[in-house]
């Protein structure tokens, strides 16, 4: 019995330490490198390093149906109850850019959310931490449903709020 159990043990710590490894992989990816997808629409958010920015904490973009992209930033608020503030925006002009102009390309605001394997909740890390396992952007389907990038010149499946962590960029 002890010979015909070695195998089934072997194979089980192979799975195991597999396991382990994949999920290591997972765990250290930083979040300037992740990349997450959303399982309805098919969406998925690339982060990319934010660079020397001094407001800018994350720097992100969105890739919808069609080809339709979304620049992505957060900036942490100031003070006790200091927040990741995330902005999508769309067709920006870019160089020197009023508020006005900017408020007009953006077509999502909130406070960034993550959530860990045990399902709790904390706010997006800024650039060196580990990527969580999922993020969280608040009515992200119903602003995008309104704005200007969605339609028939823009993308057509909306996304949930919910961001699934995918893999890590090399």
């Amino acid at each position: 019995m002890t010979n015909a159990a070695s195998p089934m043990i072997g194979l089980m710590a192979g799975s195991l330490a597999l396991t382990a490894a994949t999920s290591g992989a997972r765990a250290a990816c930083p979040i300037q490198l992740a990349v997450y997808g959303e399982a309805q629409s098919g969406a998925e958010i690339d982060f990319t390093p934010a660079g020397t920015s001094a407001t800018i904490t994350n720097s992100f973009r969105m890739i919808l149906d069609n080809n339709v992209v979304l620049d992505g930033i957060a900036m942490w608020t100031e003070g006790s109850a200091a927040r990741p503030h995330g902005s999508l925006m769309y067709k920006c002009p870019t160089g020197d850019v009023t508020g006005e102009e900017l408020a007009a390309c953006t077509v999502w605001e909130s406070v960034i959310y993550s959530a860990d394997e045990k399902g709790s909740v904390g706010l997006l890390p800024a650039e060196g931490a580990d990527a969580p396992k999922s993020l969280i952007f608040p009515d992200l389907g119903p602003s995008l449903e309104m704005s200007a990038a969605y339609g028939p010149a823009g993308f057509s499946k909306v996304p949930w709020d919910i961001f699934v962590l995918k893999g890590c960029q090399e």
